[in-house]
């Protein structure tokens, strides 16, 4: 199938073809032919599997088909959990809408608000927002939502899981009931089913997921000792003679003991974290994606919205809690159909945390051994369906 069959516009096309796009995904198969049609949508579907596509693109023809709206009140708000992901959905949006007549802005937190003021009162037919930031604005009457026609929370599990449930219900309270509304997330769990509930009234629901098991990824992990897990790490990108890869740790402090490490081995990494600043956090991962930096140490901020359409492999220094971190962890590689290693190190005290995330993929990860780093703390074998009795 062609995106043209989806019923997209020429001017849609020619962005998608001067973009090197030309087949759709699952997920947009699915999605564009009910958003252009006007339904209310909950879509269940993997990182890298092209969500964000998947409601750009009828957002823009519907807006492009509209009557354009003059003044502070936008047309379209896209909610998303980091300024990463906001950065990187609104140049998906300068991309695709290229050759349309339609304005779209980022804001987060990190960025000037005066700047983002100014901009909203030139008018802004798209705003992709942070809720933090969005409430800011809202509460200084610089945006306002009285001809909103469209509502979508991008990454709804992860801004849930930050703790933005109290900013999404009082953001959603302020807009127009008559909008068209859309949750995209790669995990529906009972917290966002909750929410759901009350952002739709009858909305059609699409999955497009295997409980994490993605073919083109090769998931395995080795047992190790805490004390060892860096030498082992070292080891592993030398002997394996590595190009890159994407290291996840839990804690800024960890990723920056993690870099030293591996620079006194000889391997020259740096980081991404809550720490560092926004020129920071974008030059680093610009020397990434542009192979000047080989290997990216980095916590939970950058497993979403950090896009990087040929990266190798990433490691899981630490094991993420809760569970579902691990599916959008591992979605940075293999993304658009291309193959990718997903590695995991684990020591005896994440056993719990590999249980619940092995029940959620529905299968064990393969397990490998390293004979020059013995085990003296055995990890035991999970038993999947796992679930803990609390929070740990």
């Amino acid at each position: 199938m062609s995106f043209a069959k989806l019923g997209l516009s020429d001017p849609i096309l020619k962005a998608l073809s001067d973009s090197g796009y030309q087949t759709p995904t699952e997920i947009q198969k699915k999605a564009i032919p009910l958003i252009l049609k006007g339904e209310d949508i909950i879509a269940s579907a993997q990182t890298g599997t092209g969500k964000t596509a998947s409601f750009v693109l009828p957002i823009l023809q519907k807006l492009d088909n509209g009557e354009t709206v003059r003044g502070r009140s936008i047309r379209a708000l896209i909610l998303v959990p980091t300024r990463e992901l906001a950065i990187q959905v609104e140049k998906s949006i300068l991309a695709y809408g290229k050759h349309l007549q339609l304005s779209s802005v980022a804001v987060y937190g990190g960025s000037d608000l005066e700047e983002n003021k100014q901009r909203l009162a030139q008018g802004v037919d798209i705003l992709v927002a942070t809720p933090g930031r969005l409430l800011d604005l809202a509460y200084q009457r610089s945006v306002f939502f009285n001809d909103l026609e469209f509502l979508v929370l991008d990454e709804a599990d992860r801004m849930l899981d930050m703790g933005f449930i109290d900013d999404l219900n009082k953001i959603i309270d302020r807009l127009p009931s008559h909008r068209q509304s859309m949750l995209f997330s790669a995990t529906i769990n009972p917290k966002l089913r909750y929410l759901a509930d009350t952002v739709y009234d009858d909305a059609v629901e699409i999955k497009v997921s295997s409980k994490g098991k993605k073919s083109n990824i090769e998931q395995w992990m080795i047992a190790v000792d805490k004390d060892t897990k860096s030498a082992l790490l070292s080891h592993l990108i030398k002997e394996n003679q590595w190009d890159q890869a994407l290291i996840f740790v839990e804690k800024k402090h960890s990723a920056a003991k993690l870099v030293e490490q591996l620079g006194k081995r000889g391997i020259i990494a740096d980081s991404i974290h809550a720490g560092r600043s926004q020129a920071q956090r974008e030059k680093v991962w610009n020397d990434f994606k542009t192979g000047k930096l080989q290997f990216l140490i980095a916590t939970g901020v950058a497993a979403r919205g950090l896009d990087m359409d040929n990266l190798s492999r990433v490691v899981n220094y630490d094991l993420p809690y809760p569970a579902e971190e691990y599916i959008h962890r591992i979605g940075r590689t293999g993304r658009a159909g291309k193959s990718g290693e997903a590695i995991s190190l684990v020591s005896k005290d994440d056993f719990k945390n590999l249980c619940m995330i092995e029940s959620l993929l529905d299968h064990l990860l393969e397990r490998r051994e390293v004979a020059e780093f013995p085990v003296r703390k055995a990890v035991p074998i999970s038993i999947l369906n796992y679930q803990p009795r609390s929070k740990r």
